[in-house]
């Protein structure tokens, strides 16, 4: 029965991590959802550079951006 609590405890913990985390994300106007930090988290603990996820996470959204704006415009997607 210890087991089971002890899971149920660090599930909690965790959700309250990621609640955190996604309080900061909001105030910085981070755009990050839940899921998402969930799992920036879990590569960072995992070895991920901080610094160059977050450059990742940037070319990413200015690449989709980019096929918005193009898919806006009527372009032709690459």
């Amino acid at each position: 029965m210890a087991d089971a609590n002890t899971k149920a405890n660090n599930a909690a913990q965790a959700r309250q991590v990621i609640d955190v985390f996604h309080e900061i994300s909001t105030l910085l106007n981070a755009e990050l959802d839940r899921g998402t930090l969930s799992i920036c988290i879990s590569l960072i603990e995992n070895g991920v550079n901080p610094e160059a996820l977050a450059t990742v996470i940037r070319e990413l959204r200015k690449d989709a951006e980019e096929v918005r704006r193009k898919v806006a415009a009527g372009e032709t997607v690459e």
